[in-house]
C-alpha cells in the first residue's frame, strides 16, 4: 500500500519537468523517461567533482536527497548538469563595477550579454556613472546620465534569449545619494521603459536617520554636491512609486555589508534580480532549497513535528552537493570563476514553509509559526555550517578565508560559540551558506508545494493545457498540504484552520515570518509582502519603516494597481491561443474596419504595408486579422505565412497580446536597426512594434508596456499570464509565476 503521507504528485509536476528540466539530447538520442532519470543525471554530474573512488558513493548520496523532491537544486542545475549544453549552473550574477567611461561602460555591456547568453540573470549598480548634465571633460559635452545607459542594457536584454529558453532578468540598483536618484525612482512611470529590469534603491543608515530627523539630504557624486533635498521628500517619492506600481524595491545596503561574513574582503553594491543574493562585483549565486514538507512526521496529527535529524542530514549533503557545483559549472566570464573559487559562496534555502507549518497545525504569520520557522532555519544553519567546516578539514578553506576575522565578522559573529570555535580551529569551506530564493517553478515541480517562505497562494487552480495537435485538456492543481489533508481525512473533510491563503494575511504577518527567518540566513531572502488595494499610503509607508526597524536587509511589496492588476487571482480563462471549449474561431464579417501602417526597414528598398482589421466584442475593439504586403518579393513566403498564422491566432480570441511579445523578442543574427531612437533587433520585431502600437491605439493593450496584461472581472482586476493568457499569475518572492502553465519570470 502506498504511504498516505506522500500524496500523489499532480500532473503539473510532469508537465513542468517535461518543459523545463527533462534532458532531450540534441543529437536525437533517447530522452529521459522519468524525473528519476533527471535526478540520476544530476547526481552523477555533481559527483564528478569527487575523487574517482568516491564518486559512486556520493552520486548515491546526492540521489538520496533529490529523490522524493527532498532537495530541489535551482533550475539551472536541474536543466544543465550532465548535459551537452554549454550553460552555467549558477542562476544569477552581479556584474563588475561599471567604470565611468564610454569604453568601460560598453565593456560591461558586452560582459552582461555574454553572461545572459549562458543563462545567467544579472545585477548592476549604476551609481558609479556620472549624473545627467555633468561635464565630460576632454570632449566638451554633458553626460547623458546612468538612465540613458540603462536603456542600452534594456535593449540588449530584449535581444538575448537566456539559455535559448527564456528572457533574461536584470536588477539595477542606485544609491539614495546619487544626483539622478529621483529620475531612477520615476523611470518606470514612462510607458514601456526599462521593462527588463527590476529596480531597487540602495538605502543607507544615514539616509534613514535623516528621514526620521527631518533633515536635508545631499545628492553627491565623487565628492561634489549637486543639490540638496529634504530626505523625507525623497523617501516619500520612493514609497509613492512603490505604492503605485510596485517598484523600486528597497535594499538596506549598509546593513547588507555590515552583516556580511566577507565584509573584510568585499563591498556589496547590488543583488541578483530577485534580491536574495547581495553580491560583490562578479559574484555569483548558487541556489538550492530543502523542501520542508518532506521532513514533517505525523502530518496533521497532534504530535506533528519536523524530523530535525533528517533535515540536518539532508542539509549537510546539500552543502557538499552545492560546493561541488562550483567546481563542475561553466562560467560565462573568467572573473566570475575567479570570484566563485575565491569565496565559494552558496545559497542553501527552503521551500514549502507554509505547507509544512499547516501540516504541523501552525497558522502562517502567528507567533507560534514564526518561532517554528526560526527553529527550523536555525537547525539548517547549524547543519550547513557544520558541514562546511567538515569540508574545510578535508578539502581546505576557501582561499580568502581569514581565521582572525571571519568568525568575528558579520553574520558569523552571531553563530553558536561551538561553531565559531570550530571555524577558528578547522576553517570553513564556504564564505556564505544560506539564502532563501524564489522557488516558483521548482515548487510546482515538487507537487505544488507552497513557494519558498511565501504563504499558500490558493488551494486549487484549474489548468488548461494546449496539446501538440491544437486540442486542450484540463487539469486541477491542488496545494500540496490540502491534497495531503484530503488524502488522509477524506475528500469531503473541511480544511483545518492551519491551511490559510495569502489573501487572509496582513502585511505584519509577512514581516513577522521574514524577520524570524532572517536571523538564521547569512545572505538575504526573496519575499513579496502582499498589500491590500485599499491600504492607505501612510500605512504602506510604515511597512517599509517596520522592515527597517525589524532588521531586514530589504523589502519588496506588491499592491494591486492599474498597471499590474491584482496579486491574488486563480480564476482560469481560455489561453491566448485557444478557443473556449466547443467553439470554433469566429467567422469573418463582410465588412471590417481597420488601419494600414507603412513600415520602412532600413535594409530594404521597398516599404512594408501592414493592415490590421478589428472587430468589436463585448464593447471592446480587438484585432481580428492582419495583412502584410510589400513589392519586395524576397520576403513573400514568410510574410504570407506570418499573415495566416497571426490572423488565425487573432480569430481564436482571448488575450492575444502575447503575439507582440513573441515578435519583439526575435533578433536577427546579422544585426538589427535603430528606428525612432530605439534599437529594433529584427524586421519581425519591427512588425511586432506596429501591432503593439495598433493595440494601444484601439484600447486593447495598456500603454504601460507591461507584459502582464490586466483584465477586469466581477469588479476585480486580474493579471493575465503572458504565455497562456490565463488569469492565474501570482506575484511572490519578487517574481511572477503562473499556476496555470508554469511560466516564471525569474525562477
Amino acid at each position: 500500500m502506498d504511504n498516505p503521507s506522500k500524496p500523489a504528485i499532480d500532473p503539473i509536476s510532469r508537465d513542468i519537468w517535461d518543459m523545463k528540466y527533462r534532458f532531450k539530447p540534441s543529437s536525437g538520442g533517447e530522452p529521459e523517461q522519468s524525473v528519476e532519470d533527471t535526478w540520476r543525471r544530476v547526481a552523477g554530474a555533481i559527483a564528478a567533482a569527487e575523487a574517482p573512488d568516491e564518486r559512486a558513493r556520493w552520486a548515491a548520496a546526492f540521489y538520496g536527497i533529490l529523490e522524493g523532491y527532498r532537495f530541489l537544486p535551482a533550475g539551472r542545475i536541474l536543466a544543465g548538469a550532465g548535459t551537452d549544453r554549454q550553460v552555467t549552473l549558477f542562476n544569477c550574477f552581479v556584474m563588475g563595477r561599471i567604470p565611468d567611461s564610454l569604453d568601460g561602460i560598453f565593456t560591461q555591456l558586452k560582459e552582461a550579454a555574454l553572461t545572459m547568453q549562458q543563462g545567467g540573470g544579472i545585477g548592476h549598480d549604476f551609481s558609479t556613472l556620472r549624473p545627467r548634465g555633468a561635464e565630460v571633460k576632454g570632449v566638451g559635452a554633458d553626460a547623458s546620465g546612468p538612465l540613458s545607459f540603462m536603456d542600452v542594457w534594456d535593449a540588449m536584454c530584449k535581444t538575448i534569449m537566456s539559455a535559448g529558453m527564456r528572457r533574461g532578468a536584470m536588477m539595477a540598483t542606485m544609491r539614495c545619494d546619487h544626483p539622478d536618484i529621483e529620475d531612477f525612482i520615476a523611470a518606470k512611470r514612462q510607458p514601456g521603459r526599462l521593462r527588463n529590469f527590476n529596480l531597487s534603491v540602495l538605502v543607507t543608515e544615514r539616509f534613514m536617520q535623516a528621514v526620521k530627523a527631518g533633515e536635508d539630504w545631499p545628492l553627491v557624486f565623487e565628492g561634489r554636491t549637486f543639490r540638496t533635498i529634504p530626505a523625507a521628500r525623497l523617501w516619500d517619492q520612493i514609497m509613492r512609486a512603490t505604492y503605485d506600481y510596485a517598484e523600486p524595491g528597497v535594499i538596506f545596503i549598509d546593513r547588507v555589508n555590515a552583516e556580511n561574513n566577507l565584509s573584510y574582503c568585499e563591498t556589496i553594491g547590488s543583488t541578483n534580480p530577485c534580491g536574495e543574493q547581495p553580491l560583490p562585483p562578479y559574484g555569483a549565486c548558487l541556489l538550492g532549497s530543502l523542501n520542508l514538507t518532506r521532513f514533517i512526521l505525523d502530518p496533521f496529527e497532534e504530535d506533528a513535528r519536523i524530523d530535525e535529524a533528517a533535515l540536518g542530514q539532508a542539509a549537510a549533503i546539500a552543502v557538499r552537493f552545492m560546493d561541488n557545483v562550483i567546481d563542475v559549472s561553466n562560467y560565462p566570464l573568467p572573473q566570475q570563476r575567479e570570484e566563485a573559487f575565491a569565496k565559494r559562496r552558496i545559497g542553501l534555502g527552503i521551500t514549502g514553509l507554509a505547507d509544512a507549518l499547516a501540516m504541523c497545525g501552525l497558522v502562517y504569520g502567528t507567533p507560534g509559526a514564526a518561532t517554528a520557522a526560526q527553529d527550523w532555519m536555525a537547525a539548517i544553519e547549524r547543519a550547513a555550517y557544520g558541514a562546511s567546516i567538515a569540508l574545510a578539514k578535508a578539502r581546505g578553506s576557501f582561499p580568502l578565508f581569514d581565521p582572525a576575522r571571519f568568525a568575528s565578522t558579520g553574520h558569523a559573529a552571531g553563530l553558536p560559540q561551538e561553531l565559531r570555535d570550530a571555524i577558528a580551529l578547522d576553517g570553513i569551506r564556504n564564505g556564505l551558506l544560506t539564502s532563501i530564493a524564489p522557488t516558483g517553478t521548482i515548487s510546482l515541480l515538487a507537487g505544488n508545494v507552497s513557494s519558498g517562505i511565501e504563504p499558500i497562494f490558493s488551494i486549487r487552480q484549474e489548468r488548461r493545457i494546449l496539446q501538440a495537435d491544437g486540442s486542450t485538456r484540463s487539469e486541477r492543481a491542488t496545494d500540496y498540504a490540502a491534497s495531503l489533508w484530503w488524502r488522509l481525512k477524506g475528500e469531503d473533510a473541511a480544511l483545518p484552520a492551519s491551511i490559510i491563503t495569502a489573501d487572509q494575511l496582513t502585511p505584519a504577518d509577512h514581516l513577522a515570518m521574514q524577520a524570524a527567518l532572517q536571523r538564521h540566513v547569512d545572505s538575504s531572502i526573496s519575499k513579496t509582502i502582499n498589500i491590500p488595494e485599499d491600504f492607505s499610503f501612510e500605512a504602506f509607508r510604515s511597512v517599509y519603516e517596520d522592515a527597517y526597524d525589524m532588521g531586514l536587509k530589504g523589502c519588496t511589496t506588491f499592491r494591486p494597481n492599474s498597471i499590474t492588476g491584482s496579486v491574488l487571482s486563480s480564476t482560469p480563462v481560455p489561453t491566448a491561443v485557444e478557443a473556449p471549449e466547443g467553439e470554433a474561431p469566429r467567422a469573418r464579417e463582410e465588412v471590417l474596419s481597420g488601419f494600414s501602417y507603412k513600415l520602412k526597414w532600413p535594409e530594404t528598398d521597398h516599404a512594408i504595408y501592414i493592415t490590421i482589421n478589428d472587430i468589436v466584442e463585448d464593447g471592446r475593439r480587438r484585432p481580428f486579422e492582419i495583412f502584410i504586403n510589400s513589392k519586395n518579393m524576397e520576403h513573400y513566403a514568410w510574410t504570407v505565412a506570418l499573415t495566416r498564422m497571426i490572423s488565425a491566432v487573432f480569430r481564436r480570441g482571448g488575450d492575444v497580446s502575447f503575439v507582440v511579445e513573441e515578435l519583439k523578442a526575435v533578433f536577427d543574427p546579422r544585426g538589427g536597426q535603430w528606428m525612432g531612437g530605439r534599437y529594433v533587433p529584427s524586421l519581425l520585431a519591427a512588425i511586432g512594434g506596429v501591432i503593439e502600437r495598433h493595440m494601444i491605439d484601439i484600447g486593447f493593450l495598456s500603454p504601460s508596456g507591461q507584459r502582464f496584461q490586466v483584465a477586469e472581472k466581477d469588479g476585480e482586476k486580474r493579471v493575465s499570464c503572458p504565455r497562456c493568457g490565463g488569469q492565474s499569475l501570482m506575484f511572490q518572492e519578487g517574481c511572477a509565476t503562473c499556476l496555470s502553465c508554469g511560466f516564471s519570470k525569474c525562477s
